[in-house]
């Protein structure tokens, strides 16, 4: 009978930036979704692989089911404030924004995905803008500082930046032209 591996013990082999085993933890928390839980505490791990490792995870879990890392909103705003890791900052920029979030947890993750925008890494700069974008669906509010933002990361940013920029842009003013046309009809109904 074989032993069974701890989820830390699937995510520590391999390089700093070796995907690993992440497809077969992902798999595992489908069929097993308590195992999340130990998923999510390996984002503080002492090992900077296998925290980029688990939030790699988190964030490819949370694609589809979002709502299976919710109960984790506190502790996943406090490590994005708070990480300097590269690979858990880019995760967590474009996990938050799909959780439920309150108003004031709208305005704090904003805060920091700002932030995230001085990193070095053009990849945190470019997971960013689009944690950004993803937020205006539940902080429409934003939305004229993110499209402004877009807009200049699109002329200036760096090549993944503008790319991302161009196709969030075209998405976020798509939408909220039907915003508008919806608030139209409906004065006129």
């Amino acid at each position: 009978m074989p032993i069974q591996q701890t989820i830390r013990q699937m995510l520590k082999p391999g390089a700093r930036l070796d995907p690993g085993r992440v497809w077969e933890v992902v798999e595992l928390v489908e069929g097993r979704p308590a195992k999340l839980a130990q998923v999510v505490e390996c984002l503080w791990d002492d090992d900077p692989a296998v925290a980029s490792r688990a939030a790699d995870a988190l964030e490819r879990v949370s694609r589809q089911r979002p709502e299976k890392a919710q109960r984790w909103v506190e502790p996943l705003l406090g490590l994005m404030a708070e990480t300097t890791e590269k690979k858990v900052r880019w995760n967590l920029a474009l996990t938050i924004p799909r959780l439920r979030l309150t108003a004031a947890e709208c305005r704090r993750v904003n805060a920091v995905l700002r932030s995230y925008l001085g990193d070095s890494s053009s990849i945190v700069k470019t997971a960013a803008l689009h944690g950004m974008a993803d937020l205006t669906r539940q902080d429409p509010e934003s939305l004229p500082d993110v499209i402004d933002l877009l807009r200049v990361a699109g002329r200036s940013g760096t090549p993944a930046m503008r790319a991302r920029s161009r196709i969030l842009l075209k998405a976020l003013e798509r939408d909220q032209g039907k915003r508008q046309n919806r608030i139209s009809i409906h004065m006129f109904d």
